[in-house]
C-alpha cells in the first residue's frame, strides 16, 4: 500500500518532525538531527498515511490475536532520545536488537556511515524479512538483518562499539556484555521494579555504569519478562505486579484494599505538566518493597483505590501491608497545583505510606538529579557491590545510585 496524504509533501512532514523532536530537547547531536531529516521514514511504514508516518506517536506494524503491539516504528521523539543517548561515532560497528520497520537501523547506517557496519536482529521472521526489504529499497543493502532471538546478539560479527536495543528489556544476557568493547555503549530500554528507563550504559571493565537514563516505553521483548502479577480485589479491578527477586505473597495481602486506609502527605507540589515520575525511580534504589499498582477506572470511582496515574505508579509492599502513591488536588489561588502523598493499608501501612512520603520529599529537592544505574554479572558477590539494596535479575544485578539531600521542596 502506498503512502498518502492530505496535500502536505513527505518532506514537509518530515521536516515538521524534525522540529518537533528538536523543540522536546533531542537530537541534540546535529548529525542525528540530519540523519532524521534525510532518511524518509514514510517509506518504513508503507501501510501508514504520511501524516501518521511522521506524528510523533508509534506506528504499529504487527500486533498479537489479542491485539497488543508486537512490532511498530518508535515514536520520533524516543527515537532521537535513544539515538542521543547511543552517540554513535563514524565508522563504528552498531549492533540493534529489534530489527522492526528496518528505519532506525537505516538512521544507524547515516550516523556510522560507509566506514562502519550495522547489523539487526530480531525473533521474528515476518519483520527481519519486511525490515531487509525496507532497507533494500531505501539504498541500505549493507545492513546485516538476522532473524534470530535477539538475546543472543550476533557474535560471528562482534565486538560492538554500540549496541542498542528497540525492544523493552527485563534483564542483560551475557551476549550483549560479551558482544559490547571496552568503553563501548549500550542502550536499552531496562524494566525493574514496574517501571522502564532507557538506560545508556558505558561498559567499564566487567560493569557497566549509565551516564543517561530517561524514562521511556517499549513492545516487551519476547520470553524475557520475569514480571509476576496479581489482583488485590476479589473483582479483579486492582493488579498488582512485582519481579520475581521480591519477597512479596498475595496471601498475605489478602482482602488488603479493604482494611483502613492512612493517607500521608509530603508537603511536595506539582504543576499540571511538571513531570513526577523521579519519584519512582528513587523508589527503585531505596526500598526493596517497590512495584507497580493499576486500577481500573471502576476502581478509582469507588474509590476502592487512587493511585497518582490509574494504569501504573509505585507502590510500596512489606509483609502483608501496602502503600502507593497518589495526589490531591490544592486550590492555590487560581493556580492549579497538586501535593503527591501516599495511601496506605494494613498493619503497617501508614508506616509505609510515610516511608513512600519520604522518598517523595527526598526527589523533591533534588527533581533534576541524574541518577547512576551500574549492572553487574549475575555472579557478582555482594561484597563486591557494597551496597544494600540490589535488584538481582538472572543474568544481572543492578544497584541504583542517587544522591540523598536532605529537606522538602
Amino acid at each position: 500500500m502506498n503512502n498518502t496524504t492530505t496535500g502536505t509533501s513527505p518532506e514537509a512532514l518530515r521536516a515538521s518532525m524534525v522540529a518537533h523532536v528538536k523543540q522536546a530537547g533531542h537530537a541534540r547531536n546535529q548529525a542525528v538531527e540530519e540523519a532524521l531529516s534525510e532518511i524518509p521514514r514514510h517509506r518504513f511504514v508503507p501501510a501508514a498515511t504520511a501524516e501518521d508516518a511522521y506524528a510523533n506517536k508509534a506506528v504499529i506494524t504487527k500486533r498479537a490475536e489479542d491485539g497488543s503491539a508486537l512490532s511498530c516504528a518508535s515514536v520520533p521523539t524516543v527515537v532521537a532520545m535513544q539515538l542521543d543517548q547511543l552517540d554513535v561515532q563514524p565508522g563504528n560497528r552498531v549492533l540493534e536488537i529489534g530489527a522492526g520497520t528496518g528505519y532506525n537501523a537505516a538512521l544507524l547506517a547515516r550516523l556510522t556511515g560507509p566506514g562502519g557496519e550495522v547489523t539487526t536482529v530480531d525473533i521474528d521472521d515476518e519483520v527481519t524479512f519486511g525490515a531487509r526489504e525496507a532497507l533494500d529499497g531505501n539504498g541500505f543493502p549493507d545492513v546485516r538483518v538476522i532473524a534470530r532471538d535477539g538475546s543472543l546478539g550476533a557474535q560471528e560479527h562482534a565486538p560492538y562499539d554500540r549496541i542498542i536495543l528497540t525492544v523493552g528489556a527485563f534483564d542483560l544476557p551475557p551476549a550483549w556484555w560479551s558482544q559490547l568493547a571496552p568503553g563501548g555503549r549500550l542502550v536499552v530500554p531496562l524494566r525493574w521494579r514496574g517501571q522502564t528507563r532507557s538506560v545508556a550504559f558505558v561498559r567499564e571493565g566487567d560493569r557497566l555504569r549509565s551516564d543517561s537514563v530517561q524514562l521511556c516505553g517499549f513492545v516487551p521483548m519476547i520470553g524475557q519478562d520475569s514480571e509476576l502479577s496479581g489482583h488485590l480485589d476479589s473483582d479483579g479491578l486492582v493488579t498488582l505486579y512485582w519481579d520475581g527477586d521480591q519477597d512479596i505473597s498475595l496471601d498475605r495481602l489478602d482482602r488488603i484494599l479493604a482494611t483502613p486506609k492512612t493517607a500521608a502527605w509530603s508537603g511536595v507540589t506539582v504543576g499540571n505538566s511538571e513531570p513526577f515520575d523521579g519519584v519512582w525511580l528513587r523508589m527503585t534504589g531505596t526500598e526493596p518493597g517497590t512495584c507497580r499498582i493499576a486500577a481500573d477506572p471502576a476502581a478509582v470511582e469507588a474509590g476502592l483505590a487512587t493511585p497518582a496515574i490509574p494504569s501504573r505508579s509505585p507502590a510500596l509492599v512489606e509483609k502483608d501491608s501496602l502503600a502507593y502513591f497518589t495526589f490531591r488536588r490544592l486550590d492555590d489561588g487560581g493556580k492549579q497545583r497538586s501535593e503527591l502523598g501516599a495511601i496506605g493499608h494494613g498493619p503497617t501501612g501508614d508506616e509505609l505510606a510515610e516511608r513512600l512520603s519520604d522518598q517523595i520529599r527526598a526527589w523533591g529537592s533534588a527533581r533534576t538529579a541524574d541518577p547512576v544505574i551500574t549492572a553487574y554479572p549475575a555472579d557478582t558477590p555482594d561484597e563486591q557491590i557494597g551496597s544494600a539494596h540490589i535488584v538481582d535479575k538472572r543474568h544481572s544485578r543492578l544497584v541504583v545510585s542517587l544522591p540523598v539531600v536532605q529537606g522538602a521542596s
